[in-house]
C-alpha cells in the first residue's frame, strides 16, 4: 500500500469555538489568529491506493458546495474544489476511487463528495465508480439530527447517497467494501457514531495509521483536556481519546490529521508528565509505503 495526504479547501474557523473552554492567551501560542479571531484549518484527506487491489479515499473535506453567501459565513477560503486538483496532482480522479470512506457527515467531512457549486444547478455527487462507507448509527443521527448540530448536515447529500445503490453501512470493526487491513474504532464525544477507520500493513498487525477525524483534529488536540466548542459530549471524548490514544502509542499506530494546518501524521508520545503529544511529524505524504 501507498499513502497521500490530499488537500482539500482549506477553512478559517473561530478560535474559540474550535478549542472549546480553553483560554484564548493559551490556545493563540499554539496557532496564531488573525484579526476576526479565526485560525487556518485544513481539510485534508487520505488516499490509499493498493488496498487489497482498491483505491480508497478516507473523507472528502468541505469542498466547494456551498453557495458565496454561506462559502463567506463557514470560512471555506477557496471557491474552487481543490480535493479534485490535489487527486490530479497525485495521478488520480475521482472517477478512479473504488471506496470512500466517511468519518461522519458533517459537511466539512463529507461536502468534497458534491460537484462545486453553480448557480440554478441540483447538487450532483461526484466518486461515480467508489461505494460510500459510513457508520450505521452516525448515519441514522444524520437521518435525525440534533437542533444543535443539525446545521452540520447537508440536507440534499443523504438522498443522493442512498439512491446511488452504493451505500455501504457498517456497525462493526470491518467494511465488506474493505476487507481485514482496515479496522474500524467508534466515538460518540464528537457526534454520535463517530467511526474512526485504522489503516494496518497486515490484518491485526500494529504500526498502522489511524485517521483521527474530529476526535482530534490536529496536534493542539492531542493533549487530553482540550476540546472543540462543536463537541456534542466533551467529557466522553477525553475518555474515548485517552483509551485511543495509549492503544495507539502501545501498538505503534500513528495519527492522521485532517484539520492540522501543518501536519499530516505524528507518531503519538508521552512527556515527563505524562501527558500526551504529536512526534516526529510529517507535514505530507506523498507514495508512503506501509
Amino acid at each position: 500500500m501507498k499513502l497521500w495526504s490530499i488537500l482539500g479547501n482549506s477553512q478559517r474557523l473561530d478560535g474559540g469555538a474550535m478549542f472549546g473552554n480553553a483560554p484564548r492567551a493559551m490556545w493563540s501560542q499554539w496557532i496564531e489568529p488573525d484579526a476576526g479571531n479565526r485560525i487556518p484549518l485544513a481539510c485534508r484527506c487520505l488516499l490509499v491506493d493498493d488496498l487489497d487491489g482498491k483505491t480508497v479515499l478516507f473523507e472528502t473535506g468541505i469542498g466547494a458546495f456551498f453557495e458565496p453567501k454561506l462559502r463567506e459565513r463557514y470560512g471555506v477560503v477557496e471557491d474552487r474544489h481543490v480535493l479534485l486538483d490535489s487527486l490530479a496532482q497525485a495521478g488520480f480522479a475521482h472517477e478512479n476511487i473504488d471506496a470512500v470512506v466517511l468519518s461522519h457527515l458533517h459537511f466539512d467531512h463529507a461536502g468534497g463528495l458534491l460537484a462545486e457549486w453553480r448557480e440554478g444547478q441540483p447538487a450532483q455527487l461526484l466518486f461515480p465508480n467508489a461505494t460510500y462507507v459510513i457508520g450505521r448509527d452516525h448515519w441514522q443521527r444524520a437521518q435525525s439530527p440534533h437542533a444543535r448540530d443539525r446545521a452540520s448536515f447537508i440536507a440534499e447529500l443523504l438522498p443522493l447517497l442512498e439512491s446511488s445503490g452504493r451505500l455501504q453501512l457498517v456497525d462493526g470493526e470491518h467494511a465488506p467494501a474493505l476487507g481485514p487491513r482496515v479496522r474500524f474504532h467508534y466515538s460518540d464525544g464528537h457526534t454520535p457514531g463517530l467511526m474512526l477507520a485504522e489503516i494496518q500493513p497486515a490484518p491485526g498487525a500494529g504500526g498502522g495509521v489511524l485517521f483521527c477525524a474530529d476526535l482530534i483534529p490536529g496536534r493542539a488536540w492531542v493533549h487530553l483536556p482540550i476540546t472543540m466548542g462543536y463537541d456534542r459530549y466533551p467529557e466522553r471524548l477525553i475518555d474515548e481519546k485517552r483509551d485511543l490514544l495509549e492503544a495507539a502509542r502501545q501498538r505503534g499506530v500513528r495519527l492522521f490529521f485532517t484539520h492540522d494546518h501543518e501536519m499530516a501524521l505524528a507518531d503519538v508520545e508521552v512527556d515527563a508528565r505524562g501527558r500526551y503529544l504529536a512526534a516526529h511529524a510529517r507535514p505530507r505524504l506523498a507514495a508512503l509505503p506501509l
